[in-house]
């Protein structure tokens, strides 16, 4: 046979990004990155810092890459969010939880049955094996519903697919509603976002200092995502007692939500999304009634308690605390009111979610199992 014969193979597109040096897969994704977050920018996006880097994550990981954020860069972005988090959080928060507690309870309540209810279908449709479903249901604290659905037995990878899909999608769906509900008019006279300002420097040092102290605490703790939550309980107990200021630079925080971002996209990788393509169409749906049910909750706050539209519906919202906080802070809302139904959820999320995946797992243990080579 002549050499003109001998067809040489084409790499499929995803291997040969995966076949790519590791330094030129983190440079692809960097400054692809950069460059469509600065896009969305100026195109109003909110939380595009955020959403940009997702995508590009998104895109590297179902394209074969094999690079990971190094996990002391991740639990310390965990951290400094926390820290942002935490430093919002004022005595009129408190208050305004002392005052409608009754009310946040409710809400938060409410949702949570919600979710628990569609993640109870899909373990005795077995949609999804075992208590993958009502692990993967639970309403925000995505990264600690992996970890704890992994102690108790459940397929992690499942789980992770539910709750990072459900991320992706509120996290559009909200950037979505939030851009359509910010008057241009207020985004012009903004003026041009200043990436660079001056700052406290001193300050700065303190608030990375207190993150770094937070996060090793929370790492070496048992609390579930203990690099976010202890960096919460703390700066907000200094804030609110005047202590500390908070001082973290817009650019500083950028590099951190990026790296949320760039995780949550490359947990997507072509195995995660092989071993849940089956059920995606039951997953999704799932998803869709979950948000769509959020917001009439969302409604029912607008007509009955004269909340801003957009303010109740990211208070409502079924996203992580951390992604619906970086959309928050980025639009004119009441960041307060959100934060404090946000956060008030991720706790009962974290106090209630192991024992109903225990009692839904002791409900359904008679249904059979679906293995995991049938999916």
């Amino acid at each position: 046979m002549s050499p003109d014969h001998i067809k040489t193979p084409v790499l499929p597109p995803k291997e040969r990004l995966g076949r790519l040096p590791k330094a030129a897969q983190w440079f692809l994704m960097v400054s692809v990155s950069l460059a469509f977050s600065v896009l969305l920018h100026h195109w109003n996006v909110p939380a595009s810092l955020l959403v940009g880097p997702m995508i590009i994550g998104i895109f590297m990981g179902t394209n074969g890459a094999t690079i990971t954020p190094p996990k002391p860069l991740y639990l310390g972005a965990q951290a400094i969010l926390g820290t942002m988090i935490g430093g919002s959080m004022t005595i009129g928060i408190l208050t305004s939880f002392a005052q409608d507690w009754p009310l946040i309870i409710g809400v938060t309540t409410i949702t949570l049955l919600a979710s628990s209810f569609l993640g109870w279908i899909l373990c005795v449709k077995q949609v999804l094996p075992g208590t993958a479903g009502i692990w993967g249901s639970s309403p925000g604290a995505a990264s600690a519903m992996v970890i704890m659905a992994e102690a108790f037995g459940a397929d992690a990878r499942l789980v992770a697919f539910m709750q990072y899909v459900r991320v992706v999608i509120v996290v559009a769906v909200a950037s979505s509603v939030a851009n359509f509900w910010v008057d241009p008019a207020l985004l012009a006279a903004m003026g041009p976002h200043d990436w660079f300002p001056s700052f406290d420097l001193g300050g700065f040092a303190i608030t990375l200092g207190l993150a770094a102290a937070c996060c090793f605490i929370g790492a070496k703790s048992r609390l579930p995502s203990g690099p976010l939550l202890v960096p919460i309980i703390v700066t907000m107990i200094l804030h609110v007692s005047g202590v500390l200021d908070v001082v973290l630079p817009g650019w500083f925080l950028g590099l951190t939500y990026a790296m949320i971002g760039w995780v949550i996209g490359l947990k997507f990788t072509p195995p995660v999304l092989r071993h849940a393509a089956h059920a995606f169409p039951k997953v999704l749906l799932s998803i869709v009634v979950l948000i769509a049910f959020c917001a009439g909750i969302s409604a029912l706050l607008v007509i009955f308690l004269d909340v801003d539209p957009l303010t109740a519906y990211l208070a409502t919202s079924p996203g992580g605390l951390d992604s619906v906080a970086i959309i928050a802070a980025s639009t004119n809302v009441d960041l307060s009111f959100i934060l404090v139904l946000q956060a008030t959820r991720f706790f009962m999320v974290l106090a209630f979610g192991p024992p109903l995946a225990r009692w839904v797992a002791k409900r359904t243990a008679h249904l059979p199992s679906v293995s995991k080579s049938d999916l």
